[in-house]
Order: structure tokens, then C-alpha cells, then sequence
């Protein structure tokens, strides 16, 4: 599907596009995120802005973990738009913020604090977290300096918040592939234990019976190669 086709299926009002807005004028490079030049020869890296532009998504529709991220660049129109269909693995996801874990923090107090005072929100409310955050025109917007303490605290509290929640998800999602992975390797030894067992009958019975050939299907067959 084209960018143009998709554009179409993306309403002016959609809030990706104003994720994409407030990353796009980020300066990445300067806040100390790596990857923000990608090279044209070899297989090129994805791009911080990419990356980040994921995870805001995901804050915004409470999409936690690695993995559904993944799914969500795999499935979701909004996502192909936002990423023009580039469909970054859970591995890739996870350690871009790993990598970047201080300056990642960093980026997301300055997105929290953007949805609550930037005049993009005009009359709208944006509710995050069960959190409603009120658009400019109203009382909250007029701080002194207990307000702007009090701000600055819940900024910190909803970004520690996320950050733990997302290590959640990912370390919940680790032990689980783990325990599968384990369970598959558990599965896959019974397998070669009962089929060595089977092969040492067959061959206990090729014994006894002083025959050079043994059928498992018929007994008076013999192969004739």
C-alpha cells in the first residue's frame, strides 16, 4: 500500500499526527540518541525518530511490551503511516530503548509535558493512563511555582511509571519465550528418547531373529535395494 493511498486513511485529526509532528522537530542527535543518520549502502539501521515515534504510539494506546509493538507495525494502519510500513522485530524494538535508556527518559518527560500545555491540544482532551490531559485554555495552564513543582513531579511520576511498566512487559514476555523455548527442547528430547528406544528394539529383534532385514510394517517384507 502506498504512503499516498495510506495518508488518505488517516484523518487530519489523528493524534499520530501530531506524534509525528513533535518528533520530526525534535533535534535526536543533540538530545544523544544514537542511530540518527541512517547510510544509503548496506542494510541501514532504523532510525531513532522511527523508533521513538513507535514508542510514543504505544504510550498513547497503552501498548506496552516489545512484542505487540511488533504486531502492531505488522497490522496497523496507523502504525504503517506513522513508520511508512517499516516493520522493526521485538528485539530491535527492545534495545532501542535499552540503548538509549537515559536520553529515551528524557524524550518522553518532554512528550508528556508537550500533551499537557502544547496549543495542539486546541479544545480537545487526551486521556493517557486514565489521566485526562486538558487542552491550554483553562486554570491549569497558569502556574506559580508550587505548580510548576507539582508539574514537573507528575511529569517525572507518569515517565518512571511507563518505564517500569514497559521492563514489565518485556521481562514477562522474555521468561515466557523462555519457558516455551524450554518446553519445545524438553518435547523435542522425549522425541529422540522414544525413537531411540524404538531403534533399539527393532535392533534386538534383527538380533534374535538372525535375519539381515526387519519390517516394521510387515514382517515377510524385505527391500529389494
Amino acid at each position: 500500500m502506498s504512503m499516498f493511498s495510506l495518508d488518505c486513511l488517516i484523518t487530519k485529526d489523528n493524534p499520530v499526527r501530531l506524534i509525528d509532528m513533535f518528533v520530526e522537530q525534535l533535534d535526536l542527535g543533540a538530545l544523544g540518541f544514537s542511530k540518527t543518520t541512517v547510510k544509503k549502502e548496506g542494510c541501514p539501521p532504523y532510525h531513532a525518530k522511527d523508533m521513538l515515534k513507535l514508542y510514543y504510539y504505544g504510550y498513547l494506546n497503552r501498548v506496552r511490551s516489545s512484542r505487540k509493538l511488533e504486531s502492531e507495525c505488522a497490522r496497523n494502519v496507523e502504525v504503517w503511516w506513522l513508520l511508512h510500513q517499516l516493520m522493526p522485530g521485538y528485539h530491535t524494538i527492545a534495545d532501542f530503548r535499552k540503548d538509549n535508556a537515559d536520553v529515551f527518559k528524557k524524550a518522553f518527560k518532554m512528550f508528556v509535558s508537550f500533551l499537557k500545555g502544547e496549543d495542539m491540544l486546541s479544545a480537545e482532551m487526551v486521556a493517557i493512563d486514565g489521566t485526562k490531559i486538558r487542552a491550554q485554555n483553562n486554570k491549569k495552564n497558569n502556574f506559580n511555582e508550587a505548580g510548576l513543582a507539582k508539574h514537573a513531579a507528575y511529569i517525572e511520576n507518569k515517565t518512571q511509571e511507563y518505564i517500569a511498566q514497559l521492563d514489565e512487559c518485556d521481562a514477562m514476555e522474555d521468561k515466557q519465550a523462555r519457558a516455551l523455548k524450554k518446553q519445545e527442547i524438553v518435547q523435542k528430547i522425549q522425541i529422540l528418547t522414544e525413537r531411540k528406544h524404538k531403534y533399539e528394539q527393532i535392533s534386538d529383534t534383527l538380533m534374535n531373529s538372525g535375519d539381515k532385514q526387519i519390517s516394521t510394517t510387515d514382517a515377510q517384507s524385505r527391500s529389494l535395494l
